[in-house]
């Protein structure tokens, strides 16, 4: 079959509606990955450790690096919580189909206390729930990764805004004992509690791979989550601490007054009396120290509930302060055994009428929420991506699903886990508040989503994308760093440098002779980049253009162009493009896009263990548009505001891209797959050269899988 191709057109206004309900996958379906991503059996051998070169390794092969695709499991009654055994089965075996390896069970605190009215008074059924999905889990070769806290209520009774920012319990176990000994009980009768399905409590279980000791519990972002008109910006459980801790630095009101040229005649270290800062955004020497006061008072918090977890029998990687990527709370981190973080594209707050996003690309800003946290990361320990997302109903989503994977496999980050309510769902249509339509955090819904996720498995988890051999240190000396502005963060002119190799922070007296981002940052991206090319770390011959806005990794394999809206990746086994348009086709060498009808993501991935595009006989092809709900509304003709979220179906918007391959066949055939990896009948057909359209408005309704076949 061949095609005339022309210029890019618009994107098309048809909205398909998905005909689907069932949502399991077919076993040996080209959706299910388990043949070539097995999961292994979890034992000791197998137990998830800190390997010799710094990454996720299990006990026996210590020096072999292991990435962990992770599911995220924040469930609350508004989107079903914890499924009864059989639909616990179901899920897990469908979890490890899709090639998932870690889930990270969030709010579990909140599931416990929810409608409870005593303290620690957990419901019996949904901890029943809980010890036998773990117990599935661990069965289907998944491994967890657990808040030890993640909601503001804790184990207290009595409340019912368990999922909201109601509460003060986390700022509170800095400087309460009570909150502290709150805490450390939620261990014992959660996580310290024998689980029966398994025999064994899971702080002592070998699937027990990461707890992060409280969930966005940095000093600093807990104080900006409960800011409000018309309150002081930080609380006054702060000001006892923070003048005692004052008292211990200087000594005395003089010595406090040289540093500070601000400090009012009425306050003084003797009568403890200083006050906190009044504004977070006016630079000063007092935020500065209270900056350092948090740095001091988190790491020594972690160390305090280290040493609980690790009373309990725990042997796995414990983080804390998994968001915020301010030089204070990275100091903070600078002491964890494995750093984990959270980021977002285009957060959106809530789901009332009114709720905002920007509708931007981020391609656009140089993929800057994946850059931020790269920067935050410390070299020589495992590196989790505890939450992330390109959040719907932003139409650019379908970025996110090449941008995020490609670049956590460059960076040789642990493990990733895109965040919601569950990456998948057994069907459409169940009777939940959260489930009747796609919503914000809600991926398992939305396809577009999902094919974000099925490429990311290939991308990221199989490692058709290769990590850097190229690391630039971000040199970090310690408190010195900190500067008057609270708000302080690696400066973007240099995070761009993670679109190229690996970064992340170094402790300065750890340097060695390679070329190296120094403190002060008075350096740019462009003169580390001549620096990395005169010394032969990088190829003299990459395309690297920062004025342009081009980016190529060192290995060759990702290509991206902040102005023309584009990001590619191109290696052995993954072909794929992100594109906001197509002036013109795009090469990637075994796949050439000649046109596509608006933006969108364009993948083709060779199927099985030793995928080729090369030599390879069967291949998944993606495209992915944008997905809305049916009725959705919007306050805006931009579609920015949101009025009404509308209701299931799901509709996909129509699309096509023309195709054709470096490659050859007696005879070929293009088959769209169900969301459920159901293969239906070939709409294309061909002989010798392949060349097709590809358009997901196909006879058996809208997807955005295809399986080519050549024979």
């Amino acid at each position: 079959m061949l095609l005339a191709f022309g210029p890019c057109v618009h994107a098309s206004d048809q909205w398909l509606p998905v005909r689907e309900v069932s949502l399991e996958l077919r076993k040996d379906s080209p959706l299910d990955f388990s043949s070539f991503l097995p999961n292994a059996t979890i034992d000791a051998d197998h137990r998830l450790i800190v390997g010799g070169n710094g990454r996720l390794a299990f006990a026996r092969s210590p020096e072999k690096p292991e990435r962990m695709l992770c599911a995220s499991l924040a469930w609350s009654p508004a989107s079903g919580g914890f499924p009864d055994h059989d639909t616990a089965d179901r899920y897990a075996r469908q979890l490890a189909m899709h090639g998932y390896n870690l889930a990270r069970l969030h709010f579990v605190d909140a599931s416990l206390m929810f409608g409870r009215d005593k303290d620690f008074d957990y419901d019996p059924e949904t901890l029943d729930r809980i010890h036998y999905l773990l117990a599935a889990l661990k069965k289907n070769g998944i491994y967890w990764m657990i808040d030890g806290l993640s909601s503001l209520r804790g184990a207290y009774g009595g409340f019912d805004d368990r999922w909201d920012d109601g509460g003060n319990l986390k700022l509170e176990l800095f400087v309460d004992d009570r909150a502290f000994d709150h805490w450390k009980r939620m261990q014992e009768t959660i996580l310290g509690r024998v689980n029966p399905y398994t025999g064994v409590a899971p702080i002592r279980d070998n699937a027990l791979a990461v707890v992060i000791l409280a969930n966005e519990n940095g000093m600093e972002f807990d104080a900006v989550v409960h800011d409000r008109p018309g309150r002081a910006p930080y609380d006054r459980l702060l000001a006892e601490p923070f003048n005692s801790w004052l008292a211990k630095r200087y000594g005395s009101t003089d010595a406090l007054a040289k540093a500070w040229p601000d400090l009012r005649s009425d306050e003084t270290i003797e009568a403890r009396s200083v006050a906190l800062p009044a504004d977070r955004y006016v630079h000063s020497p007092r935020l500065r120290d209270l900056q350092a006061f948090f740095v001091e008072t988190e790491r020594a918090e972690t160390a305090r509930m280290s040493e609980v977890l690790r009373g309990l029998g725990y042997r796995g990687l414990i983080s804390n302060y998994n968001n915020w990527p301010t030089i204070q709370a990275s100091l903070s981190r600078r002491g964890l055994e494995a750093v984990t973080m959270n980021t977002y594209h285009d957060w959106v707050s809530g789901y009332a009428p009114g709720s905002k996003t920007t509708q931007v690309s981020s391609i656009a800003d140089g993929v800057n929420y994946i850059r931020m946290i790269a920067a935050a990361r410390w070299l020589g320990r495992p590196f989790v991506i505890s939450e992330y997302d390109h959040l719907f109903w932003n139409r650019y989503r379908f970025e996110a699903g090449l941008a995020m994977p490609a670049y956590a496999a460059l960076q040789g980050w642990d493990a990733l886990c895109r965040h919601g309510h569950g990456p998948i769902v057994l069907s459409y249509g169940e009777p939940y508040a959260h489930k009747k339509a796609m919503l914000p955090y809600a991926i398992a819904l939305d396809p577009v989503a999902r094919a974000g996720e099925t490429l990311a498995a290939l991308l990221y988890r199989r490692g058709d994308v290769a990590t850097s051999d190229l690391t630039v240190p971000f040199a970090i000396r310690g408190e010195e760093d900190l500067s008057d502005d609270m708000q302080a963060r690696e400066p973007e002119f240099l995070t761009d440098l993670a679109l190229i190799g690996r970064i992340g922070l170094e402790d300065l007296k750890r340097l060695g002779e390679a070329p190296a981002v120094l403190q002060p940052r008075q350096q740019s991206s462009e003169g580390v980049l001549d620096t990395l090319r005169q010394s032969g770390a990088l190829a003299s011959d990459n395309g690297t253009n920062i004025d342009a806005g081009i980016y190529q990794s060192s290995t060759g394999e990702i290509f991206l162009n902040r102005f023309a809206g584009q990001l590619r990746v191109a290696t052995a086994a993954t072909e794929a493009a992100a594109y906001s348009s197509l002036r013109e086709p795009i090469d990637l060498g075994v796949l050439r896009i000649e046109r596509a009808d608006g933006n969108g993501l364009v993948a083709l991935s060779a199927l099985g263990a030793d995928a080729s595009l090369a030599t390879g006989r069967r291949f998944l092809v993606i495209l992915a548009t944008d997905a809305q709900n049916t009725d959705m509304t919007f306050r805006d003709a931009e579609e920015k505001v949101i009025e009404d979220f509308g209701r299931l179906p799901v509709r996909i918007r129509a699309g096509y891209a023309d195709l054709s391959l470096a490659r050859s066949a007696e005879s070929w055939s293009v088959s769209p797959i169900g969301l459920d990896g159901t293969v239906r009948p070939p709409v294309v057909n061909g002989k010798g050269a392949v060349t097709f359209r590809l358009s997901n408005d196909v006879p058996s309704g809208p997807t955005t899988y295809f399986l080519l076949e050549l024979q």
